[in-house]
């Protein structure tokens, strides 16, 4: 699998990334078994990135992790996980909260340290000046002890994550549904700043929160009506030809060369194939074409979240 440099870090990082929030139980029941059998046929893969969090399963996918990384497995990849959001309406991004979240999440991937150390979803703080100093700071200690070799975060307003490697000296990011077939901004409006910074991004979420799949996304999304009518629709015309609209997403978001890794959710061994696949067929450029025109009324919508206001 293609290795990609994560910006200054030194870390060559896979193309694809394996994603743990369905690990977590997010998108239905998934076993430790299953979980373990995709983690390693992912590895064998060449993957060398696998993304988790506390607030995933209030850890279960972190157990499921640790457990999946034992007998030798955990040399072969690099973790990353993310602090600071804890369950869907519970955050601490204080310094004694954050240290007490990464020393439970170490104690249950098993390991004494994690490659990449991430503040989550940082948009639900209610105070970003707290954040890019305080909680900051508590990242940049944990660094210097070791448990962590590098720092950032994570949040899905793109303007916000740009404020924060403005003004924080992080070394690399998460940002999710801002890189797939309707909304590009992750390419137009943050990577020149990114790369300039010398900041690693890692794209999460290719599918837009299961927006660009047959199922459409889940009861929670929060997003507008007319994003899912548009997607829906696109789907639709992807059936028609005899193609699946979540292959074309993923093959779409894997071309981006300027990307590093796209993170995917595969839960079970059976659908890391299909992401694997879809990083070596080439792209159906008539039907992406047209996939496109059924998007353009919602490009690059985005929707609210979290405390931002901008």
């Amino acid at each position: 699998m293609e290795l990609r440099p994560l910006g200054k870090t030194g870390l060559n990082v896979s193309v694809l990334g394996q994603g743990g929030a369905a690990f977590g139980q997010q998108f239905g029941p998934v076993s430790a078994q299953q979980a373990a059998d995709c983690i390693h046929a992912a590895i064998d893969a060449g993957a060398n990135l696998v993304d988790t969090a506390a607030f995933y399963g209030k850890g279960t996918a972190e157990e499921f992790l640790g457990k999946a990384l034992e007998g030798g497995w955990r040399e072969k990849v690099n973790i990353c996980t993310k602090a600071c959001r804890l369950d869907n309406a519970v955050f601490d991004f204080t310094p004694e909260g954050t240290r007490a979240c990464v020393e439970a999440s170490l104690k249950r991937l098993r390991t004494d340290h994690v490659e990449i150390l991430l503040a989550h979803d940082i948009e639900f703080a209610t105070d970003y000046d707290y954040v890019f100093n305080e909680t900051y700071a508590v990242l940049q200690q944990l660094k210097k002890e070791g448990k962590t070799r590098f720092i950032g975060m994570s949040c899905y307003p793109l303007p916000l994550l740009k404020q924060a490697i403005e003004r924080c000296d992080l070394d690399v990011v998460i940002s999710y549904a801002h890189c797939n077939l309707w909304n590009t901004r992750l390419l137009t409006e943050f990577m020149p700043t990114a790369e300039a910074r010398g900041v690693g991004v890692m794209n999460a979420s290719p599918l837009a929160m299961g927006l660009l799949t047959n199922q459409g996304p889940q009861p929670w999304f929060p997003g507008q009506p007319e994003v899912v009518a548009a997607c829906a629709k696109a789907a639709e015309l992807c059936r028609s030809r005899g193609a699946d609209i979540s292959f074309l997403g993923m093959q779409f978001a894997l071309s981006q060369k300027q990307i590093p890794c796209t993170l995917t959710g595969a839960a079970r061994t059976s659908e890391l194939e299909v992401n694997l696949k879809a990083m070596t067929t080439p792209i159906d450029q008539a039907l992406l074409a047209d996939v496109m025109k059924v998007l353009d009324p919602i490009r690059d919508w985005t929707w609210k979240c979290g405390n931002w206001k901008g």
